[in-house]
């Protein structure tokens, strides 16, 4: 007697919504890289001295007038960027837990092995990124945590903030982390939108490593240029 056994098979519909989820993550990656890489070259005119930077800062929220009034293109893109974000999370945690119900715990461990430093640690990361985001806004953005307050010049409080050895180590912890996550993520999304394949497995990890450590330097240079005096 032959006993057949019937391989369990994803359903279609549970794979339309993993492509679907991955694809969201993927996308709101991208937009949250082109913010990344516009913050940084903003953060570099530091280097140009307080009026420069004041003055970049100033643009920002003044950018599309007079056809937009007041803030609204600054605010415009705070919108894009928290659905962004919002998006980024949500797609991230529906992955991981569709995944851990379909994989038995032996398969995870096995597979765990298997994976790269980067990958491995994207959900933990992700949290701290996320816990310095919020810390970044109420210490930059709004100064609510920040010595000189909201009433300040931008530069001011960027000093005040970055001349703490606490807050720059804190900073830079996270940029790592981020630099980490945009590795793998970048990898990742090329995969996602089959812009990725075998080929072009070389220059797609190049490509996410060189751009990952640029803005991970990019990001550091200011807040130690502050730290040890250089910008002052």
């Amino acid at each position: 007697m032959t006993v057949t056994h019937a391989q369990r098979r994803t359903p279609k519909v549970a794979k339309t919504n993993s492509v679907f989820k991955k694809a969201v993550m993927a996308v709101s990656g991208i937009i949250l890289v082109l913010y990344l890489i516009a913050h940084m070259i903003g953060n570099l005119k530091a280097f140009s001295g307080a009026e420069s930077f004041n003055s970049y800062s100033g643009w920002i929220r003044t950018v599309g007038n007079p056809a937009l009034p007041g803030a609204t293109a600054l605010w415009i893109i705070r919108i894009v960027l928290l659905v962004a974000v919002v998006a980024h999370i949500w797609a991230a945690v529906s992955l991981w837990r569709q995944a851990k119900r379909a994989r038995p715990q032996g398969y995870v461990t096995k597979k765990a092995v298997a994976q790269s430093y980067a990958s491995r640690t994207m959900r933990w990361g992700g949290v701290i990124i996320l816990a310095f985001i919020v810390f970044h806004i109420l210490d930059l953005t709004l100064g609510t945590v920040n010595a000189e307050g909201f009433d300040s010049e931008p530069f001011d409080r960027m000093l005040a903030s970055f001349q703490n050895p606490v807050v720059t180590i804190f900073y830079a912890i996270a940029v790592i982390l981020l630099g980490m996550h945009l590795r793998h993520g970048i990898w990742s999304a090329t995969q996602t939108l089959g812009q990725s394949n075998r080929r072009r497995e070389k220059t797609v990890s190049a490509f996410a490593v060189v751009l990952a450590t640029v803005l991970t330097i990019g990001f550091l240079l200011t807040p130690f240029a502050i730290l040890f005096g250089l910008i002052d």
